[in-house]
């Protein structure tokens, strides 16, 4: 009961890649590179078994990016073909590669990693990758056409690799889709056939995590215009509800979601997140528990895991230490209580 876990990415060591800095370049190449990695994911798994995190992730340790990490080893993408796009409906503008020509996987993007971290935790393992929506909101396309035939493209790839990931030992299978919380009319379209795709025949867990962002300026800016309730989610719970996906991971903690949108998920599992993902300040244990106790209102402890509110990559190293710590240490407090 209140298994806690992360949302997804943790911060690179500073040896590994530039840190706080989205898209950082790698300090290494080839063989060095997979060491390194490797180490450093070693690390956060055993950062967060020391913390107390029931199920863990290696914080994409192996990942430039959640989205580009695995599109990188995609064919039918032009790297060098850069178009302007803005991300998220405009909130900011990136240079991304384009989609040219049809999409596949020559094989497993993932796999290696997956047999690294499964052999170095007995807890549940958790493996993010990105939700097809958020993919064609992350890359430009200059074949397909229509967003959402783009989205089914990229979905079979998905499947394809979360199969042999499940096959591995992975435990959690969970899709990342904050785009979700922007393109609300076409997660009822199109978003959720997507994502029922990418999941078809696994038999692990299966997550989608959708949230306000990470805790950089563009976002940061972007939520003081969302008023004093956000309410993006009231538009997509219901769908969410109805459909295939085991878990639904929300951002909590620090922001204007009335948590009453959270009965809207009287079928799912919630993924509570009740740390923010900001540099400003680590959430103290008793904070976290409020955070889940006030969930509880909403979402019977059974069916309740305390989480981060998104993945904490662009935030100072010691700060998501600091954070995973009181998300354990606040879920203990709360267990300990029931």
């Amino acid at each position: 009961m209140l298994e806690s876990t992360i949302a997804g990415s943790l911060p690179k060591p500073d040896w590994l890649a530039e840190p706080e800095k989205l898209w950082a370049p790698w300090r290494f190449q080839g063989e060095a590179l997979t060491l390194a990695q490797e180490r450093a994911a070693a690390e956060w798994i055993k950062h967060q078994e020391d913390a107390g995190i029931d199920i863990v992730t290696n914080g994409e340790q192996f990942r430039i990016h959640f989205v580009h990490g695995f599109l990188e080893h995609i064919t039918g993408i032009d790297w060098d073909k850069k178009t302007a796009m803005g991300i998220r409906d405009n909130r900011y503008t990136v240079q991304v590669p384009t989609v040219t020509g049809p999409v596949s996987r020559a094989k497993s993007v993932h796999l290696d990693e997956v047999r690294f971290s499964r052999a170095r935790t007995d807890r549940k393992l958790k493996f993010t990758l990105p939700g097809p929506m958020t993919i064609c909101d992350t890359i430009a396309d200059d074949h397909y056409g229509r967003r959402g035939d783009m989205a089914m493209a990229f979905a079979e790839i998905l499947n394809n690799e979360a199969r042999e990931l499940e096959a591995s030992g992975v435990d959690v299978i969970q899709f990342d889709e904050p785009a979700f919380n922007v393109f609300m009319e076409d997660v009822k379209e199109w978003g959720i056939d997507a994502l029922h795709r990418a999941c078809e025949g696994l038999k692990c867990t299966t997550a989608v995590h959708i949230c306000y962002g990470y805790g950089i300026d563009e976002n940061l800016r972007w939520k003081d215009t969302l008023g004093r309730e956000w309410r993006q989610y009231e538009e997509i719970f219901p769908a969410l509800n109805a459909s295939r996906i085991g878990q639904v991971s929300l951002e909590c903690a620090g922001s204007h979601v009335p948590l009453s949108l959270m009965g809207l998920l009287k079928d799912k599992d919630v993924l509570v997140g009740s740390v923010e993902v900001t540099a400003a300040r680590v959430e103290d244990p008793a904070e976290v528990a409020a955070t889940i106790r006030s969930a509880m209102r909403h979402v019977d402890a059974e069916r309740l895991y305390p989480c981060t509110n998104c993945g904490m990559v662009p935030i100072p190293y010691e700060v998501a230490l600091g954070k995973i710590k009181s998300l354990a240490a606040g879920a203990s407090l709360v267990r300990d209580s029931l």
